[in-house]
């Protein structure tokens, strides 16, 4: 399956919820969220059809997202499921932690590829303020469960100059330590506002503060499609990565598509629902038909965030209502 600019696309994120147990300053406001209902969500039938689709035209790599997932019922019976019939190269996560400790074990079994923990300090004072809730322990047992248990993990951060710029070299020094991919997003206006606090924490400025105290990274060799830059800190057993999210530096090698949590199909995370997934598939199409209209979306994916945003109106959208 390929767009208009000839880039293969075969990676999902897949959002299956709206709901969080969490409300990080920038991805949601503290109140006011509207959640969708459960006739307006993709049932896990619809679920399972639609990954069946998307398997048989060429996506390779699947990622379920939220909102929080485990928030939602039988999330890990869903998870089993998928895995079970190996429709898919890589299965991976996105979380918040929370929830997550007791289900490592079947994570475990099922063979998932990764984790990605969202984590944005290392303070639980700081924690409480930036998430408006005290979770800071459930979430750093479940990354020693993650660690404990051989799963890949990424931890996902957001510094915010003036609310956790202080953050941002302890997360980084997690990687001396431990086995794992520490990555700093840049701040994006996907938080039920519409609005990014212009700040120095872009690309540029975080990997300016890195190397002030860490001194000049080792750049490594990034994987075809990320969108991550990934550096080596000389001692440390993990690796620290930067997402420019906003700069939009890696839109050129985009191959994804994203799948809302009413069933809305986005070919970029900037830009318009582009197909009611949802309804075609309640109004009786078959495979075939589905196959053919993801297809026809797909070609018209727009070159990049920018393009995208061009044709769109304002970022409203919360995270959690696009897929995070």
């Amino acid at each position: 399956m390929k767009d208009q600019h000839g880039r293969t696309i075969d990676y999902l994120r897949l959002a299956i919820t709206d709901r969080c147990n969490l409300r990080c300053a920038y991805c949601m406001p503290a109140e006011g969220l509207s959640w969708l209902q459960r006739d307006e969500l993709l049932s896990y039938e619809e679920i399972e059809r639609l990954l069946t689709v998307s398997s048989s035209l060429g996506v390779r790599k699947l990622r379920f997202t939220g909102g929080e997932p485990f928030v939602r019922k039988d999330f890990d019976r869903l998870l089993e499921t998928v895995a079970r019939k190996k429709q898919f190269e890589s299965i991976s996560l996105t979380t918040n932690g929370v929830l997550t400790a007791p289900y490592i074990p079947m994570l475990k079994a099922i063979g998932l590829h990764s984790v990605n923990l969202s984590l944005d300090t290392t303070d639980r004072e700081r924690f409480k303020t930036i998430t408006r809730r005290d979770e800071f322990n459930a979430v750093m047992h479940t990354l020693d469960g993650l660690i404990s248990a051989g799963i890949p993990t990424k931890i996902n951060a957001v510094i915010m100059e003036g609310i956790n710029e202080d953050a941002l070299i302890p997360l980084a020094l997690l990687s001396k330590t431990l086995p794992i991919d520490v990555r700093f997003i840049e701040e994006m206006p996907f938080n039920g506002q519409g609005k990014r606090h212009a700040h120095r924490y872009t690309r540029q400025g975080l990997l300016d503060a890195l190397e002030q105290h860490f001194g000049p990274l080792s750049k490594l060799q990034d994987l075809p499609h990320a969108t991550s830059e990934n550096y080596h800190v000389a001692g440390h057993r993990g690796k620290i990565g930067i997402i420019a999210a906003w700069s939009r530096t890696f839109c050129g090698t985009c191959n994804r598509l994203r799948l809302t949590p009413s069933g809305q199909l986005k070919t970029c995370l900037y830009g318009k629902n582009d197909l009611d997934i949802k309804a075609l598939l309640r109004q009786g199409f078959s495979d075939e038909q589905l196959a053919q209209a993801i297809t026809d979306c797909v070609m018209h994916k727009p070159r990049d965030g920018r393009e995208a945003e061009a044709l769109n109106v304002p970022a409203e959208e919360s995270m959690a209502t696009i897929g995070g």
